[in-house]
This record gives structure tokens, sequence and C-alpha cells, in this order.
């Protein structure tokens, strides 16, 4: 009898065991985000509940940044992969001693930023800010990335008046008139004011120059796991472009998806934005590409020829930074 207990405890206990081990087998990753979770994320969330990273072998946790940012967490190791933007990028390139990332996937394969203003303002175009409130985070780029705007529209950036971005709601600060201008991405931004009713006008970078349609946001690897681990990378790379391709066919469930893996518990209250946003911005995670995650040299190369040749960086940045190497090649 006791043979016997012995037997089916073993076989009970059996299943435990595996998992265990299985779960030891798998390769720790970690991912490092910009921001509270939003719909830039999805795919990875869609690739963390579908299975897809625990099929390519790996143990992928999603962390939030630090302080200091989800650049230097990479940078230093902490985390082997995490989220920026291009332009962001280049303060960590444009050094004696660069941070060691790369990018090595586009998440949106376009720029889908701009101003976002009250109806009815004027601000229509970049020359409509001339006499207006823009609220600003004060970046060397990002009021270049103005003034370059206004003047190609006939316009005086230093008609502009400037105050502190300290704004969490963008359109409600633009209802209360706490502000006349404020940059915001479309995909969350504009598509909240429309959902609360406050009509709005929007105007974007891309469409005012190919120099401004540049990658944001960006997944960073750290290099020297990139050098050591490729194969670890482009593991991580391929589940995560099938998440993204998941998202962008079932825009609905990978919103879900979003919700319920976010630990933060941020998006709780915003369903009906998650939805309306995720709905939108699953056309731009591969928009005109081959496929999701891939690099455009030559668009790469048009945003920091730019920046160096209107003095906002001392290197020129163009050829680095970026690969399309850890990439899936089907």
């Amino acid at each position: 009898m006791k043979r016997i207990l012995t037997v089916l405890l073993a076989v009970m206990l059996l299943p435990v065991i595996s998992t265990a081990a299985a779960d030891d087998a798998l390769v720790p990753v970690t991912f490092c985000l910009d921001w509270t979770p939003n719909t830039n994320h999805t795919g990875v969330y869609a690739a963390q509940a579908l299975g897809y990273y625990r099929e390519a072998g790996l143990d992928v946790k999603i962390v939030q940044p630090p302080e200091d940012g989800a650049t230097l967490m990479c940078a230093a190791g902490q985390a082997q992969f995490s989220v920026t933007a291009q332009d962001s990028m280049a303060a960590a390139l444009d050094r004696d001693d660069p941070l060691c990332v790369t990018a090595v996937a586009a998440v949106l394969q376009h720029n889908t930023s701009g101003i976002i203003s009250r109806k009815g303002d004027g601000i229509t175009s970049p020359k409509g800010m001339e006499g207006k409130v823009y609220s600003t985070w004060e970046s060397p780029v990002e009021l270049a990335m103005l003034r370059w705007c206004m003047e190609k529209d006939g316009a005086d950036f230093d008609k502009v008046r400037l105050i502190p971005n300290n704004i969490t709601d963008e359109p409600g600060a633009l209802q209360a008139h706490q502000t006349d201008s404020i940059w915001v991405f479309y995909g969350w931004g504009a598509i909240g004011a429309g959902l609360r009713n406050i009509e709005c006008d929007y105007w974007d970078f891309a469409s005012l120059g190919k120099e401004l349609d540049y990658y944001t946001p960006v997944i960073l690897g750290n290099n020297d796991f990139l050098q050591n681990s490729p194969e670890t990378a482009r593991a991580f790379l391929e589940a995560t472009a099938k998440g993204y391709r998941y998202a962008a066919e079932h825009p609905q469930e990978a919103a879900d998806m979003l919700i319920a893996g976010d630990n933060t518990r941020s998006l709780e209250d915003s369903r009906e934005l998650v939805y309306a946003s995720q709905e939108w911005i699953s056309a731009q995670y591969i928009a005109d590409a081959a496929d999701w995650g891939v690099f455009d040299p030559e668009r790469w190369d048009a945003f920091y020829g730019w920046l160096f040749e209107n003095n906002l960086t001392a290197h020129d940045l163009r050829g680095i930074g970026y690969s399309n190497d850890y990439l899936p090649k089907d």
C-alpha cells in the first residue's frame, strides 16, 4: 500500500516538477517601457498574453522606467531592451562616449505626433502659432523643430509665448484655456479629445518635411547583450513582431490584453480611449513597410542629418544607432 501511495504521489508531482524545470530553462529578459503602458506597447503585452515569448524560450519581464529613464537602464545592462524615440536617442549617441544602445525595431513606421489646439483659434498650421501660447518641455530639438516648421510656413517663432508643459490631460488643458497649443501623439491626445467631444485642430510634423518623419517610438537593445546573445535577441524580436502583427489584425482583443497586462492599473478607467486608440494605431505598426519593425536607412538618416545641419548635434549621427539585423527575416 505504501509503495502504491508513493508512486501516486510521484505521478501527481510530475507536472509541477516538469513546469518548474521548464521555467528554469527559460532565458530571462527584462523589457523597460518608456512610459506607463499605452497602445505603443500593445504588441509586447499581446506577445506576453499569447505565450509567444514562452514559446521562444524566454521569460520576459515588463518593467516601468526608472526616474533617470529607460535608455540609461538599457545602456547599463539592467534591461536587455527598452523603449525610446529617435529624437530622444540622439542625446545618447551624440557624445564622445556614446551610450551602448542600438535601435533594433521601429514600433511605428512614421512620426504620428503633432500640435493640437482649440478649434477656431486658427492654429491649423505652424503659422497659426504666432501670438499664441505653447506648452514646452524646453527640449532643444523640440523647439528647433517648431522654429523650423514656423519659418518654413513664413511665421516668426519668437512671437510664440512659451510656458512650461506640466500637462497630463491635453484636451482638458485646452478646454480650460490653460494653454493654446500642445505637442501630442495623435493616437492618444487627439483621439482622446474626440471621445470627449472637445473640438480641436491638429497639424502633424511628418507632413511638413521628410526630415521630421522620424521613428518614434523605437525598441532599443543593449549593445553587449546584442553582441553576446544575438540568438536570444532575435528570438525576442521574432516573438515581439508576432505580437505586433496580432495587434495589427485584432485591435479589440489586443487592447484587452494590454489592459489586463497593465500592472500599474493606469488603463482601467480609460477603456474607451484604449479601444479607440488601438483601432487607429493598429494600422500604424506596419503601415507601408514590408513588415513590423523595419528601419528605412534613408529616413533614419534624414532626421539625424537635419539635426546635424541645424547644429543640434555635435556629431554627424547618420548611419549609426540602428540595425535591422535582429528582426525576423521571413
